[in-house]
């Protein structure tokens, strides 16, 4: 890593903003309202129009997502401004509506299952290893062809073999793929996509199956939310990768000696630790949902913090994950700190609770195929005058793209 330097952050406040002030900051990037002190405190509360509080505490970020689950459901900004594009999924969903559904769906994340879709992600992999070869040492936008691999993915094992399926009419070529009756009684193929698994899905308590419309809104969350934030975290994974050579080298060590020059594949997971760790590192420093807000439904206490009935609360992952009180070095790559298993609470790029991530280990495994069969065979080195900018709308995203060069190795 070059001396003295730590990759790319987003400059928090440092001062309180005010409520309009607080509104044109929200608008260029939500995280920039996140004061810096909470890089440095357990606890951040004030007043914006309405009463707040940021959690970076472990025990108190566990009471609200886990203990105190019901008491606590996602803010009402939040699930209007996602009901429009997934309606009333999973991710929106809150008790018994939420309940059904999280039973129904679990088995489709199995380990078998995941690792059953892998041959998609390796087909994915070679695939981006194509294009990015055949720019030869041009520089090319990574972030974009993260996006392109990893909707290829999705899409592939959510509507396999669809004809209907058409990445510009999502919505509509959904309605129409379900609403053909033939799937229901069709039995699945020799790999079930996701479509196949929810069809066949039921809550264990009650024996209920998903509506169209339920299986339409779930698919809709898995595709959205599925491709976006691993194109991400595989985009900020190279950034930080080309950015620190001498740890791109060790990862680059450890994918050759494991894929012997294959496509990396589920199997080869359990010999790549280092490449997971550079992940779990990218998904610390830059988490796809970087801020999650709930609405307290009754009084409580926090982390010693008085929380009454309708106060918003807040979890800025962003600085959780930089918290001085909780990390070493907190802005650094060091992709190392995950040889130990992190603070339970304090690291929360799925959340955590019995709303952690339904697809975090399909995320997981996707990611560390695609990262080391690239690394595997090409060396990333960065663009000057080319560093993205980390800005959260909905997502954390790197704005201008993720320019890099690459060159055989």
């Amino acid at each position: 890593m070059p001396e003295s330097q730590t990759p790319v952050a987003v400059p928090l406040a440092r001062k309180p903003l005010g409520m309009l002030k607080s509104l044109a900051a929200a608008r260029n990037n939500v995280l920039s309202i996140i004061p810096y002190i909470a890089t440095q405190q357990p606890v951040v509360s004030g007043t914006t129009g309405v009463r707040w509080h940021m959690l970076m505490d472990p025990d108190a970020i566990r009471r609200v997502l886990l203990e105190e689950l019901e008491n606590y459901p996602k803010s009402d900004v939040t699930k209007n401004l996602l009901r429009p594009a997934i309606g009333e999924s999973l991710f929106i969903a809150e008790g018994a509506h939420w309940r059904w559904q999280r039973r129904a769906a679990a088995p489709v994340f199995s380990h078998r299952n995941v690792s059953a879709l892998a041959p998609v992600m390796s087909a994915a992999a070679e695939t981006s290893l194509a294009r990015i070869e055949a720019a030869d040492k041009r520089a090319s936008d990574i972030y974009a062809e993260m996006v392109r691999a990893t909707f290829d993915i999705t899409a592939s094992v959510t509507l396999s073999g669809s004809a209907l399926f058409s990445s510009d009419e999502v919505h509509r070529a959904i309605d129409a793929y379900i609403a053909a009756n033939s799937r229901r009684s069709a039995g699945a193929g020799d790999v079930p996509d996701l479509l196949d698994l929810l069809l066949e899905g039921e809550d264990p308590e009650t024996g209920r199956s998903m509506s169209t419309a339920e299986l339409r809104d779930n698919l809709l969350t898995f595709i959205v939310a599925g491709h976006e934030t691993t194109a991400l975290t595989l985009a900020w994974a190279f950034y930080l990768c080309a950015f620190d050579q001498d740890v791109q080298d060790k990862a680059r060590a450890e994918a050759q000696s494991a894929l012997q020059g294959r496509t990396a594949t589920a199997a080869d997971l359990p010999n790549l630790p280092y490449c997971r760790m550079i992940i779990d590192e990218a998904l610390r420093l830059y988490p796809p949902a970087a801020l999650v807000s709930r609405t307290a439904q009754a009084p409580d206490t926090l982390a010693g913090r008085e929380v009454k009935k309708g106060d918003t609360v807040m979890i800025p992952i962003y600085a959780l994950h930089r918290n001085a009180l909780l990390w070493d070095d907190p802005d650094a790559f060091r992709p190392e700190r995950f040889a130990e298993k992190p603070q339970r609470y304090a690291y929360l790029p799925f959340g955590d609770g019995p709303r952690i991530c339904i697809g975090a280990s399909f995320a997981l495994q996707e990611a560390v195929i695609i990262l080391a069969t690239l690394l595997a065979k090409r060396r990333f080195s960065p663009v000057q005058g080319k560093t993205p900018d980390p800005v959260m709308i909905l997502t954390l995203r790197p704005e201008g793209g993720v320019w890099l060069t690459s060159e055989a190795v």
